[in-house]
């Protein structure tokens, strides 16, 4: 369903391991992006009235889901401050082509990427934490990110023909994979 061509390897569960801390606080950070991404897409497309009524779902899980992190790390005594992101969204960001409507089709697959690969990663923390609480709560959050993946591809649809959305999809997940090939330093939730 994913169809992500790089799979997450065990360097990032290792990056994971050295620091769970600062995984856990851009994780709060990457919720937060979320909601925002698609609170956007309503403001630039509000005449599509079927996006702005699934971007409102999606803006409401996301802000629920970020509001879950907080208290996660309220209950750990981790305090959430700023951190440096990972290069890996400005990165996918910078694919998206300027002109309407390539522009709206590839918002909305950059966003569904994300969520692809947030949903992956979700998978690999359940099964590789020790923390039973913790590996609960990524399993809790699979089903929404792989749900927010499938919503954006079958909006981009909305401004442009199934076959150019699939032929654009199928580039953009060569890229990411790309981008995935170059590991940044930090532990971070798309590192």
């Amino acid at each position: 369903m994913l169809h992500l061509q790089a799979p997450t390897g065990d360097d990032w569960l290792a990056q994971v391991d050295s620091n769970l801390e600062e995984v856990l606080i851009d994780h709060a950070h990457c919720e937060k992006k979320a909601a925002g991404t698609a609170l956007n897409l309503i403001f630039h497309y509000v005449e599509d009235l079927e996006l702005c009524r699934e971007m409102t779902e999606i803006v409401n899980e996301e802000l629920e889901h970020f509001q879950l992190v907080i208290e996660l790390l309220q209950r750990r005594g981790i305090r959430f401050r700023r951190l440096k992101p990972s290069q890996y969204g400005s990165r996918l960001h910078a694919l998206i082509r300027k002109n309407e409507p390539e522009r709206a089709v590839d918002r909305l697959l950059v966003a569904g990427l994300i969520e692809a690969r947030s949903c992956e990663r979700f998978q690999a923390l359940a099964g590789h934490v020790q923390d039973q609480e913790l590996s609960e709560f990524y399993r809790s959050l699979f089903e929404s990110e792989a749900r927010h993946h499938a919503t954006y591809t079958r909006l981009a649809k909305h401004f442009a023909p199934a076959e150019v959305v699939e032929a654009r999809l199928a580039e953009l997940y060569d890229a990411e994979a790309a981008i995935m090939a170059h590991r940044e330093p930090n532990p971070r939730m798309h590192s």
